[in-house]
């Protein structure tokens, strides 16, 4: 199972509205409802991948911003 997180992940960021927001995260738990038990522990430990990646990546962005602060 590959599913693309990252697009709704963008979406939700990119959202006009708390609305908006609340049909996109209803879409995810509407797909999710519709897996299998076995498909749904394949779809936390890929949710689980994408978000450690995601917090890395975001740490060390955070990280170069901070370094490019203190050496100007």
């Amino acid at each position: 199972m590959n599913f693309d997180f990252k697009s709704y992940h963008l979406r939700a960021i990119n959202a006009d509205s708390e609305t908006e927001k609340l049909v996109i995260n209803q879409e995810l738990k509407d797909y999710y409802a519709s897996l299998s038990k076995e498909e749904q522990v394949v779809f936390n430990f890929e949710l689980q991948k994408y978000l450690m990646q995601e917090v890395g990546r975001l740490g060390s962005d955070y990280e170069s911003i901070k370094d490019q602060q203190f050496n100007v």
